[in-house]
């Protein structure tokens, strides 16, 4: 091995690199070691932002920002310190594959409508009487409510209520931008009017996943808002029963016309982690962001405890050990990469086999706080 390591640092290969590098080409035999590694080695940290912190930023935005001047949409997106973002793949970049940001838009305002390819999501943390319209249909929000709007659709948003309202957005930014598929297009009426009642896909889904046969056949967004009452009540069916060991009570967000994830390269779900839960340690190639929406606890990610309360969001990066704790009933909302993962067959996973399935506490993580 020291031979064949010192073949490779002698002048004679060093030359030859050097000089075939200005033609623009690369010696494999060098880049192997880094471009096929054994197992994931992520480029994106496991990091926490404070609630505190990002509502205080949002607030600091609405007397710099408004969907006039300024920006379509007053969002702070939560950038991954792993990922440079003075580098192409790591501008904007929650993880290696998506963006979250925090939104807020006040009483009166509109945010202009547009449609685009990347594929987006949101999740309501707080307030009540904004709508999204996507493709002609206004959807007005409640806290705990998921919206989908899959690439392509025109949405935008707007705020007849009274109080301020804040969601999470999450897209596959980084993942379209890195492959160059690009699109954009804004509306030109600005806001979109509605062409349809009301929060019309809901109302077909009064029942919940009872679906109208019309929607027997694959539809992009049958249903548009997923309300927190169905959610809720989901999980409170759950857990009557044991709660899975990795992720306790938890349930997705589907697309009810196909049974695939809501958004097709997003997927979403809530869990419900019961006080006192401790869940078994695991790991798998895709990277997931969770926003607590209720509760308090603190999750490990390879053997560092972040402690996590209501409003946080935090990032476990793909093939990072991980295990929740909840020390008060906790509900959090996730989304993740895995149908990209998918896709391209390369989710795997792995189950903590020592200490009882638990890790071993090495550090606590430090959040910036307000």
């Amino acid at each position: 091995m020291a031979e064949k390591s010192s073949f490779f640092e002698s002048s004679l290969v060093q030359d030859f690199n050097k000089d075939i590098e200005q033609y623009h080409l690369g010696p494999l035999w060098n880049a192997i070691p880094d471009l096929m590694k054994h197992t994931p080695e992520p480029h994106a940290q496991a990091y926490l932002w404070k609630y505190d912190l990002l509502h205080k930023k949002l607030m600091e935005a609405t007397e710099i920002f408004t969907p006039d001047r300024g920006g379509e949409r007053r969002a702070i997106y939560l950038q991954n310190p792993g990922l440079n973002y003075r580098k192409p793949w790591g501008w904007a970049s929650t993880t290696q594959t998506l963006y979250a940001a925090v939104q807020l838009i006040l009483p009166g305002e509109e945010a202009p409508s547009h449609r685009h390819v990347q594929n987006a999501l949101r999740f309501v943390m707080e307030g009540e009487g904004a709508y999204s319209i996507v493709q002609g249909e206004r959807l007005f929000m409640e806290r705990g409510d998921f919206l989908t709007t899959p690439n392509g659709l025109w949405h935008g948003h707007g705020h007849p209520g009274d109080k301020p309202m804040i969601w999470m957005d999450c897209l596959d930014i980084p993942t379209i931008y890195y492959l160059g598929g690009t699109f954009f297009e804004p509306y030109p009426e600005k806001l979109e009017k509605p062409s349809l009642p009301d929060n019309y896909s809901q109302q077909r889904y009064e029942g919940g996943m009872v679906r109208p046969i019309g929607d027997r056949y694959e539809k992009k967004a049958p249903l548009g808002n997923f309300k927190w009452k169905h959610t809720e009540a989901a999980l409170q069916g759950l857990s009557r029963f044991e709660p899975d060991p990795f992720d306790g009570y938890a349930v997705e967000y589907i697309n009810p016309s196909n049974g695939k994830t809501a958004c097709p390269t997003i997927a979403a779900w809530m869990q419900k982690l019961p006080k006192g839960f401790h869940s078994q340690a695991h790991r798998h190639t895709h990277a997931s962001i969770y926003h607590v929406h209720e509760g308090a606890g603190y999750t490990i990610i390879n053997g560092v405890r972040f402690d996590w309360e209501k409003g946080d969001y935090f990032v476990v990066p793909n093939w990072a050990w991980h295990e929740h704790v909840a020390e008060k009933d906790a509900y959090l909302f996730q989304t993740n990469d895995l149908p990209i993962l998918e896709k391209f067959g390369l989710e795997r996973k792995q189950e903590l086999d020592m200490n009882n399935g638990h890790q071993e506490v090495k550090s606590e993580f430090k959040p910036v706080i307000v």
